[in-house]
Parts: C-alpha cells; structure tokens; sequence
C-alpha cells in the first residue's frame, strides 16, 4: 500500500483482501475461533496508514459489493476513527469526510445510517471547525426537497445534537450565527414533512436542546409551541412521544412558557396518558411528577383530579407481557444465575449528621408505565392529600371485592394504589388503618404471588403508624398480625414473594426498634430458616435484614439462646467463601451490625472475623500491584467492606479489640489505605482510625505523625467538594486523636487550623456533618494545644461560633466547648469583636451536664462581664435576642 501525491486511489488486492475478510466476518457460517483470527487480521491491516481510506472507499463506492459488507465496512471504520482520528495524516482525514458527504444522499437507507453516525463521531473528534465544508452540506441536503438527501442529513443532524447538542450553540468564525440557529428554523418547518422519519428525526434533535436552551430555541419559542401543537395528534406513535417528552422537559425546565396553555396541556395529557401505545402513556405519565416538581400552583391541576386518579389506577394494573408476571411464576428452589445477581454497592463508613441516603424500596428495576402511574400517585397524594381520596377510595374498594381469579391484576393493582398514598394520606386513611390492615392480612396468604408480594410492600409503607398505635392492646394485636404474616411470607417458596417479605420486615424493624425484642427468638428461627432455604440473590436480602435487626434491638441480641440461632449458620456460611467471592461483601456488612449490637458479647467470635480482615485486606493490596502472585483480581470492596467491619469491631469490642490490633499489622495496613487514591477507600480508613484511636491509640503511636499528616492533607485540597465524606471522617479522626494523644498533636496544629477555617468561613457551601465536625475537631484541638491557637483566634471565633450553636447537645460538643474556654482563657481579647456570637453559642446548650464545663463557662461570662465594665457588656446583652439572654440567665450573669 503505497502513499504517493495524487489523489488516493485503493489498490485492487487490498480492496477484494479487505472485502473478503469483512463478507467471512458477518457471515453466520463462521465459528468464533474463525471469527477471532478475522478479526486479528484486520487489527493487522489497521497497521497500514491508509486501511481506514479503504473501508471509507468500500462503504462509499463499493456498488458492487452487498449492503451488509458494506455497512461492515463503516462501522469498523467508526471505531477505528474513535481511537486514530486525531493522530491521522490530515490527508487521510480529508479522504475520508470527502468521501462521506456525498453518501449523506445514498440510495439505501442503511447506508445513510451508517454515514450518519460516523459523520457524529469525527464531528466529536475534530468539531464543526474541523470539518468546514460539513455544515453547508447538511443545509444544502436538508433543503434538496429530495427525501434521501433529507433524511440522510436529518440522521447525521440528530445524532449530532443527541451525542454533542453544545456543538452547534457555538460561535463559528465566518457564520453570522450559530450554527443552531441556521437549523432550527429547518427543523421546526420538518415538522409539518409528509414523512414521519423527518417528523421524528427534526422533532427529536429540537428536543435536545431544551435543557441547554439556546438563545435561538428561546426567541423562537411560540413557533416550537406551535409545532408541538400540531404534531401533538400525530398518526405516528414515536412522534407522540417526543411530544409529550418534549412538555415534559420544558415543564421542568421553563415551566413559564407553558403557564398560558396549562389548561390545554393538562387535558391534551390526560388523553395521551391513556394511548394506546404504552411508551406513549408512560412519557405521558412523567408529566404529572414533573408538574408536582415544578412547584406550578396545585389548583390548576385540582379540578382535573376525578379524571386524572382513574387513568392512573387503570395503567397501575400488571400489562399481560410484563415480564413480573413471568419471574413471579419461578420456583424459589432454583439456583440463581449469575445474570440474577444485581450489582450491589457498599456505602463507606461516615462519621456524621447527614448520609442517610434513602434508596427507595422499589422491587425490581424496570420503568414502565405500572411504576410510573404509582409514582405519580404517591406525589400527587404528597401534594394534594386527602383531596384526591373521594376519587380513588371507590374505585379502590371495587377492585379490592373482587373475588374471580380473572380480576387479580385488577386487586393487586388497588393494593399497589394503598401503598402509593399510604404517606401523602393518611390523615384521612389514618381512622381506617386497622380496617386496611385486617383486610391486607388474609392478602398475604392469596394464591397469586404477585398479590402476596405487594401486600407485605403497601404493608410496610403503613409500618410507621402501624408502630405508633403499640401502645394499646389492639394496636399491639395489629402489629403482632402483620409481623408474624410477614414472618410467614419470608418463608414463602416464591423468588418474588420473599424478596418483598425480606425488604417489607427490613422496614417495619427500623421503625420497631425495640418493640421487636419479645419477638426476638421467633424472628431469628423464621430469618435463618430462610437463610438456609433462599438462593444466592435473596440471600442478600436476608443479611441485610439480620443486620437491621441487630441495629435496631441493639444490645437485647446479646444473649445465648438467640446467639445459638443466629451465628452458628452465618459462621459456616463464612468459612464456605473464599477470600475472592463477592458474596462476602454482604455478609461482612451483616456481621458489622452485630459485632456493634453485641458489644463485647461478640468477644467470642472476633478473633476469626478480625485475622480475615487483615488477610484480605493484605491480599486486595497485594492484587493491586501483582494479582497473578495474589492470585486474585483487585477489587476495592472486599477492602473498603473490611475496613467498615473492624470499625464495627471497634466500636462493639471498645478497648477489648487491643489484644487483637497489637499481634497484627494493621497500623501499616492501615496507613496504607489512608493514602489509597480511592476515595472510598480513603473514607473507611479514616473512619477506622477515629474509631482507633478512641479504643486503642497506644497502637497508632510508632506511626502517628505519618496518621496526622495524612489526615490533614484530606481537608487542605483544592477539590474538596468531590471528596466531602473523605474530608469529614478524616477531620473527625483528627479531633479523636487530639484527646487521646494530647500535646503530641503539636506539630499538625497550625496544619489543621488553617485547613478548618475555611471550611467554617464558607459553611454554607459545604455538607452539615463537615462543618460540625470541623467546629468540633477545631475546639478538641484547642483543648488540648490552647496556647498554639489562641494568638489565631480573632480569625476564626466568629464562623467557629455560629457553626458550634449547630450541634446538638453530646460529649463530642463538651469537649468543643472546653477548648473554646481554653482559648478565652489565654487570650481573652481574641473573642471580644465576636462577643455576641460567642454568647449565641454558648445559649445553643440545652444543658450542659458536664459540672466543671458548666463552671468554666461561667467563668468566661463573668470574666467578659468584668473585663467590659465601661459599659460595653450592656451594649453586647441588648445585642442579643430575649431567647437567647433568657438561657444566658441560668449562668448567673
């Protein structure tokens, strides 16, 4: 293949070569050893510089040749282009956008596609800039009135806006405007084309650009309004999509420019929500969310209310072909695939007010318009409450009284409806709830699975009334029905069923807490019964549910007879694994809960538990830089997994866990992970060296400066928004360790101040728990170095102050409090100009119950109210609110 000045030209062998290779590489005759010794083989001819000019050629030229090969050809040469297009000789490049542009036309459709997607693609690569000629191309094809050259244009321009929609909303030197606004007006008169592809292909690539909101897209609002109009009725059902996508988006968007055709579009909304395509509903649907969301005023959608909640509840009900319906009938006694197993992921330790991140308790994954008309209900019923009951009870109580086994889907559907508005309603359910719940009892029991799995769901989203109402003997006779029938379903021989009975008790024992503990043995027999009994991907579930039950009865599960029940199964599940199986992970979290709910009762069971931390954590360390000696691949789970369970260990065991830190070598171990690149990892290590240093800071002492240093560093870096949760459990760490180690933090002191006061300066850009912690980590510091930070104090008292009347009354904030005396004690005229704030903070206690703190502040009071005699200190009190001087008052000043 040789380069040369003239025009290229392929040579005769290297174009049949390469056609050969592509015709064996579709055809289906050939074995997968042949088709990886193909594919080999044009890796080989990517070598040559000119092969992409090649399949350019044979996609663009070759008429000879069937559709299929040449369509090989482009999508190879696509991509190739991905990964050579910017360090190809600028000529190849040119001979190959020349030889694309003419194909924008090409008779066959599959051609043009092809054309389409690679024309995106060098666009992605090398811009608009890049390729001068293209933009014309595309307005001369677009206005050809020739439908090839049109269509083909409209699919290059589509995939354009979707992958790179901002491309076009640039300044192009030479164009007197953007790009974007030489197309739309194209595009919208698209819009009324004979053609649904144009239809669809010009209203999709407007759509794009909603959320980016060109100035072009702006002026010419009410021409796309009306365009939406016209297409809203569309005989194509993909168009109707957009269009209600379109509003969709816009609603959320600028809900301004729809406010004058609210009406109009609500109605128009009501009627696609019941097309009869399904996807067409299901955009439809989105609308109602989207609207609550957009804080638009209720009361235009209020009166539409008895027509909207019966198309909802309608589209609530299972469609025949919804593939529930078909997993709902497998046995439970068959083994999982692994293709079963959703990904599951672990969240760090955090040290905190704020992480509770709420993962909703859907059942399985798939949007569709049953999941989306339930969301809708349960925000319009967040939004509207009891007003939408008249519309929905009835139809609700209809459905419910069905008895045939025609109407199931009809009953299940009415019972997902409960659960929907269980929260938003039930001020007005709430004088039915025992009759709600006598009738979903027997539910539980029902023939069709799918009934019992979403009675132990809408069961769960009443459990936090249901546990409210314990306090008397029926409501306890209540809550004792619901929990034994979930207890029973748990056992269910159903996939399904059991996996909503897991999550549906996992819920109604965080709401329960301690109520659970008369129940404790029954549970525990039901919970490994079921872990004896459940594949591999409900087994996740049913750690998860052991762990929330040790979390939530705490130190009441420590006692033989359950200890009997509950860790002889879950010990041979753990010497089963082996260090390298995934399914570990949620067993180490499970035995997380417990090592914390048993306290020094798990004493018992640590030192096996503890010595395979250490050993996976080695292995994972040593897989990351050599996993063929490791013999497994890294994967940083296993060690951020490992990492949360010696916290729990920690935290369970307290100084009991010393024994087991001082015969290994996890101090090394330890530091190592505190400076892994990731920050997840990072996040648990600091966790574990608060929870360290608060048990047993003896053993981090031969390596302590190093812990310091790099603690410190996580709060002093420029991206700390990205690494938040790091920041937080590291400044926590640091604070533990001051108390313990005291004076020996000395030489980080001015390090860690100077990292947390900007923290506290711009505390209302950052999360709550990094401030409190921040404030708190600032004060133990103090305590303990006062006479390194008081020269600084005038630059932070203000901001510390404010972030310290935050927190709640607790230890952690006492001893913020004693470095704050501390401080005013070897520098008092350091608060002065932050007096009234330093008052604010200390009103913010509601008791101090610590005496001596209670008497240093005291001191500090009657120290400034001596110290300011001239007057001064009169000014400061009237500063403040009648609150705040009324709690002053038990300090007797």
């Amino acid at each position: 293949m040789a380069a040369s000045t003239a025009p290229w030209q392929p040579q005769e062998e290297g174009f049949r070569e390469i056609c050969g290779l592509l015709e064996q590489q579709i055809s289906h005759s050939s074995s997968s050893t042949d088709k990886s010794q193909i594919w080999q083989q044009l890796q080989q001819y990517s070598q040559f510089p000119d092969f992409n000019n090649y399949l350019a050629f044979i996609l663009a030229r070759a008429e000879g040749k069937s559709v299929e090969i040449r369509q090989a050809a482009g999508l190879l040469l696509k991509n190739n282009l991905r990964t050579v297009f910017k360090s190809m000789a600028p000529v190849n490049q040119q001979y190959i956008k020349s030889e694309l542009l003419p194909c924008l036309g090409a008779a066959d459709r599959h051609i043009r596609s092809t054309v389409g997607t690679i024309v995106s693609v060098v666009v992605q690569l090398g811009g608009v800039l890049g390729w001068p000629e293209l933009l014309q191309a595309l307005v001369n094809c677009l206005d050809s009135n020739d439908v090839n050259h049109m269509e083909g244009a409209m699919d290059a321009l589509s995939k354009i806006c979707e992958d790179i929609p901002q491309v076009l909303d640039s300044d192009v030197p030479g164009l007197p405007e953007r790009p974007i606004g030489i197309f739309l007006p194209r595009l919208y008169k698209f819009f009324q084309s004979p053609h649904a592809s144009l239809r669809k292909l010009s209203l999709g690539s407007v759509n794009q650009y909603i959320m980016l909101m060109p100035t072009a897209l702006y002026v010419s609002m009410d021409q796309y309004l009306q365009g939406l109009f016209v297409l809203a009725h569309d005989s194509a059902s993909e168009v109707r999509k957009l269009v209600c996508s379109a509003f969709v988006q816009l609603i959320e968007v600028r809900p301004s420019f729809l406010e004058p055709h609210l009406r109009n579009l609500i109605e128009y909304m009501l009627q696609v929500n019941k097309d009869t395509d399904d996807e067409v509903a299901l955009e439809a649907c989105e609308f109602w969310s989207a609207y609550c969301d957009a804080q638009l005023p209720p009361e235009n959608l209020r009166e539409f209310l008895p027509l909207l909640v019966p198309i909802l509840l309608s589209n609530m009900v299972y469609a025949d072909d919804d593939e529930s319906i078909v997993d709902a009938e497998e046995d439970g006694s068959l083994p999982d695939r692994d293709q079963d197993l959703k990904p599951r992921f672990h969240s760090s330790r955090f040290h905190g007010s704020d992480n509770a991140e709420d993962d909703d308790d859907d059942i399985v994954n798939v949007w569709n318009l049953r999941k989306c008309s339930a969301a809708a209900l349960d925000i319009l019923s967040n939004v509207f409450g009891d007003e939408i009951l008249p519309a929905l009870m009835s139809i609700v109580q209809a459905k419910l009284t069905t008895t045939d086994d025609a109407s199931w889907k009809e009953r299940e559907a009415a019972v997902l409806a409960l659960g929907a508005i269980a929260e938003g309603c039930i001020h007005g359910l709430y004088p039915h709830l025992s009759e709600i719940v006598t009738f979903l009892i027997p539910l539980l029991d029902d023939k069709f699975p799918l009934i019992r799995s979403i009675s132990c769901w809408t069961l769960s989203r009443f459990s936090k009334f249901i546990v409210q109402g314990i306090g008397n003997q029926k409501g306890y006779e209540q809550f004792d029905k619901i929990l034994m029938g979930l207890l029973r379903r748990i056992l269910d021989s159903n996939k399904r069923v059991q996996e909503a009975a897991c999550s549906a008790f996992a819920t109604l024992e965080e709401e329960a807490a301690e109520e659970l503990a008369p129940r404790l043995e029954i549970i525990l027999q039901h919970l490994m019964c079921a872990f004896g009994k459940y594949q591999r991907r409900n087994l996740r579930i049913v750690y998860d549910a052991i762990g929330t039950l040790a979390d939530a009865v705490g130190g009441e599960l420590n006692q033989p007879n359950y200890l009997e029940i509950l860790m002889p199964p879950l010990i041979a599940k753990w010497q089963q694994l082996s260090n390298s199986e995934k399914d570990l992970f949620p067993l180490l979290e499970c035995f997380t809960s417990i090592a914390q709910a048993l306290g020094p009762g798990f004493s018992q069971f640590a030192e096996p538990v503890f010595q395979r931390c250490i050993n996976i954590i080695q292995m994972q360390q040593l897989a990351k830089v050599d996993p063929v000696s490791a013999g497994v691949q890294f994967d940083k789970e296993f060690i951020v997994c490992c990492l949360d369970l010696l916290s729990g260990l920690a935290e369970g065991l307290g100084s009991g866990i010393e024994s087991l830190v001082s015969h290994s070598n996890l101090r090394d171990l330890l530091l190592q992970c505190c400076m892994d690149e990731a920050s997840d990892v990072r996040q648990s290590a600091f966790a574990l060296l608060g929870d360290l240093a608060r048990v047993c800071p003896v053993h981090l002492h031969p390596r302590l400066s190093e812990f310091l240093d790099v603690a410190a560093k996580q709060l002093n870096t420029p991206r700390l928004k990205e690494t938040l949760s790091v920041a937080n459990n590291a400044c926590w760490a640091i604070g533990e360790l001051a108390v313990k180690v005291r004076q020996e933090i000395a030489s980080i002191v001015l390090t860690v101040i100077s990292c947390l006061v900007p923290i506290l300066q711009h505390a209302e850009e950052l999360n709550k728990s990094l401030v409190e912690n921040s404030a708190i980590t600032l004060g133990r510091v103090a305590w303990v170095c006062p006479e390194l930070v008081s020269p600084h104090m005038e630059h932070f008292m203000q901001s510390w102050c404010n972030a310290l009347s935050m927190i709640r009354d607790d230890v952690e904030k006492e001893d913020a409090f004693r470095g704050l005396c501390a401080l005013v004690k070897a520098n008092p005229s350091g608060a002065l100009g932050s007096l009234v704030f330093l008052c604010k903070a200390i009103a913010s206690w509601h008791e101090i119950r610590s005496e001596d703190l209670h008497n240093d502040v005291c001191q500090v009071l009657h120290g400034y109210k001596q110290m300011l005699r001239t007057g001064a200190w009169d000014q400061c009190m009237s500063a403040l609110e009648p609150p705040v001087k009324d709690k002053l008052s038990k300090y007797q000043v």
